[in-house]
């Protein structure tokens, strides 16, 4: 009976460890994530998604946006409490 057991033990060490006579040996490798958000980890969906869509992209934006000088130039000048009643009586007719 032992020697069943022997020719079993024998087979299980020798083809599992291949370092023969050494430690087995761990490393720690980095996380492959940049933020806590599990959802960074997984690839891009085939068919898109919110994350891959150009136009959500807007609400990722980091730095505001400045205009250029010819277009604040064009811009309108600000409205005063007065004509915003005087547009509201106007648009509650």
């Amino acid at each position: 009976m032992s020697s069943i057991i022997d020719k079993i033990k024998s087979k299980t060490i020798h083809s599992g460890n291949q370092n023969k006579g050494e430690e087995q040996q761990f490393s720690i490798q980095p996380h492959p994530a940049k933020s806590n958000d599990p959802s960074d980890l997984q690839p891009a969906p085939p068919g898109g998604g919110l994350r891959s869509d150009h136009v959500m992209g807007a609400h990722h934006a980091r730095d505001p946006h400045i205009p250029s000088p010819q277009i604040m130039n064009n811009m309108p000048a600000a409205m005063s409490r007065e004509d915003y009643a005087k547009r509201e009586a106007e648009l509650n007719r």
